[in-house]
């Protein structure tokens, strides 16, 4: 007869520790995030309900509901109604929150009241993470949005042209076959013909110089160029600087390499915690609370992987000292 592991009975009576502080070890991440929030001054950060009212139902304290999502954030539980299941069966929750247990709808509440202060919370963090040395200012990496630099400021910015266009598949010229003269202020087409300003619009607050030659009718390379009377080429006023910046990447390609690893792999790791759900909120700003509780959730684990729950938690009491210092405190770190 085959031998396994024997289970306990179900009537067996069990005595298990008296306390919670027994469940979670000293390298249990809550005590972390426990020590993190606790770090935070969350009247400063804009969180409401700081001052208790003296009449009414007792409110759950801004920390436990914060703490409450993070941890969820954290563990892949987004949702308000399985957040309350949780804080009452997850001994984690129970050590986290004091075995308080609020309902789904006071912590719906609190995560559509506290947008802002949330978002806060974030950046906060990534102050903390200034303070543990984790950031160098070599390389900055951007994904997913427009921001105004390109070079008068003295950055090297990497960044591929973008083209909206599909000539390429239609069989015809892209603009990259045009080339462009700036002493002429002229392109050439791939048939050796001139292309001259003919005029300037404004779009979306840019200055667009249009480019056309009078002899595209009589053209024998037409039909790879354009169905209609003329091929019209659309130059930026600063376009140059985007041309600039073309051939930097062209000489060093390895920074779209090293851009995909360092970019790519946080948005890649959030996308798959939220698997194949939606966000929990609707309308631009709470959704924005709801990305930077992910962003919060993903650099606290990935500074845990990088300097261990030990540093962090010595980073943090670091941290606190340091703030009590500028505040002529003194007295507090002793306590």
């Amino acid at each position: 007869m085959p031998r396994f592991v024997e289970a306990e009975p179900r009537s067996q009576a069990t005595l298990f520790p008296e306390r919670l502080e027994d469940y979670i070890d000293e390298e249990n991440p809550v005590r972390a995030l426990d020590a993190f929030v606790d770090m935070l001054n969350l009247e400063e950060l804009g969180f409401s309900r700081m001052m208790p009212k003296g009449t009414g139902r007792p409110a759950y304290h801004p920390s436990t509901m914060l703490k409450l999502y993070i941890y969820g954030y954290l563990n892949r539980v987004q949702s308000t109604r399985r957040l309350e299941r949780e804080a009452g069966r997850n001994l984690e929750l129970m050590w986290l929150l004091g075995r308080l247990k609020p309902d789904f709808k006071t912590i719906a509440n609190f995560r559509r009241a506290n947008g802002p202060a949330i978002r806060k919370v974030c950046s906060e963090f990534i102050q903390l993470c200034r303070k543990l040395d984790l950031f160098s200012q070599r390389l900055i990496a951007v994904d997913g949005s427009k921001f105004k630099a390109c070079e008068d400021s003295g950055i090297r910015v990497y960044l591929p042209k973008t083209n909206t266009a599909n000539n390429r598949a239609k069989g015809r010229f892209e603009k990259s076959d045009f080339r462009y003269f700036p002493k002429e202020d002229v392109y050439r087409c791939p048939a050796g013909d001139v292309l001259k300003w003919r005029m300037t619009t404004v779009e979306k607050g840019q200055n667009l110089h249009r480019y056309w030659s009078s002899n595209c009718q009589t053209c024998q390379l037409k039909s790879k160029c354009t169905p209609s009377l003329q091929r019209r080429v659309t130059r930026w006023e600063h376009e140059a600087v985007l041309d600039r910046v073309e051939r930097r990447l062209a000489s060093e390609p390895d920074k779209m390499r090293i851009r995909s690893q360092t970019v790519e792999h946080p948005f890649g790791t959030i996308k798959h915690w939220m698997g194949a759900t939606h966000f929990q909120m609707k309308r631009l700003e709470h959704v924005s609370t709801e990305m930077s509780l992910h962003v919060l959730a993903y650099n606290f684990k990935r500074v845990i992987n990088i300097i261990g729950i030990k540093a962090l938690m010595e980073g943090i009491s670091t941290f606190i000292s340091k703030c009590l210092l500028e505040l002529g405190l003194e007295e507090q770190i002793k306590a």
